[in-house]
């Protein structure tokens, strides 16, 4: 006896298994773009961290101060 549902559910396994392909992607492009935020602010941090060390080695009155 053939089964008619056989036909119908691969081809609903595989609009399941393509909408979860269509979501990773979508995931992994998010995890992608915080990652290059994470690393540009990071980059940012460093030279922040680099310029108020400079400032304190030209001026250690101005170590602690706030700009503002």
């Amino acid at each position: 006896m053939m089964n008619t549902m056989e036909p119908h559910g691969r081809g609903m396994a595989a609009d399941v298994a393509e909408q979860r392909i269509k979501r990773t992607e979508i995931a992994l492009a998010l995890s992608e773009a915080m990652v290059a935020e994470n690393i540009a602010r990071c980059t940012r941090m460093r030279r922040l961290v680099k310029t108020a060390d400079r400032m304190v080695k030209i001026d250690p009155s101005n170590e602690g101060r706030r700009a503002g």
